[in-house]
């Protein structure tokens, strides 16, 4: 197991973040731009949720995106977030068979 993944995954905003995208229509409104589901959801509206700064948000985002468990993409000046869901069943094979 890869230390990045057992970093993302040692703290409880970044899980709820991931079980939050799993899910976005169920845990965030609509945006002006981008589909929940298809394009992600806006890191504004992440940090808002979790009730963090944006940049305090951006942090933990960037760990999820460095441990490969969600994707971003950029669209005009903001920044959506999705899980990677091939990632993620990577991730867990792994902790079945790694343990």
């Amino acid at each position: 197991m890869e230390v990045e993944v057992l970093r993302a995954l040692a703290s409880q905003r970044r899980l709820r973040i991931l079980e939050w995208l799993r899910d976005p229509v169920a845990h965030f409104p609509p945006q002006a731009d981008g589909d929940l589901e298809t394009d992600g959801v806006c890191g504004v509206l992440i940090a808002q949720k979790l009730e963090v700064s944006q940049p305090t948000a951006g942090e933990h985002l960037k760990v999820l995106v460095s441990a490969g468990l969600i994707e971003a993409k950029r669209t005009k000046q903001w920044v959506f977030y999705r899980r990677d869901e091939d990632r993620i069943r990577e991730v867990k094979r792994a902790f079945q068979h790694d343990w």
